[in-house]
């Protein structure tokens, strides 16, 4: 994992857009024993069809019309449920006296989360890897991990 090792009880954040696994190594740093502490889901999402059905709005500027972009109801779903991770890992972090974290996300949700974590939270991250391996059982998470 880009010449990071994970040692022994450190803590690793598994997520995308609708869900997250906090995990810890309780094994060492060359045998890593992933350990499931918690699984976050982000709810059912409607389709976009039933959450709103208008057209996109028209703003006038002078003597110039333009339409406005059409509210992706999806993204921001998305980012509220990946700032209610960061809010969460936060929590966790400070209840357990995390020291290392590790997180793993796709590129545009690692980014969200790093936007939505507070700068205490930040700082105790050793590493992080732009993969999506949340939906990966245990086992293929330890091995990419460990490669």
């Amino acid at each position: 994992m880009n010449d990071a090792i994970i040692p022994y009880n450190a803590w690793i954040l598994v997520s995308d857009a609708s869900k997250a696994l906090l995990l810890r190594n309780v094994g060492n740093a060359f045998n890593l024993m992933l350990e499931v502490q918690q699984v976050i889901e982000n709810p059912h999402n409607a389709p976009a069809r039933e959450q709103g059905t208008d057209k996109p709005g028209r703003v006038a500027m002078g003597s110039h019309r333009s339409s406005v972009g059409q509210t992706n109801f999806h993204e921001q779903q998305e980012e509220r449920f990946l700032s209610m991770v960061a809010e969460k890992l936060e929590a966790i972090c400070e209840q357990n006296d995390v020291h290392k974290l590790f997180v793993v996300a796709p590129p545009k949700a690692l980014a969200d989360l790093r936007r939505a974590m507070p700068e205490t939270t930040r700082r105790r991250i050793a590493a992080e890897y732009d993969k999506d391996l949340v939906n990966l059982p245990l086992n293929e998470i330890e091995r990419h991990l460990a490669a």
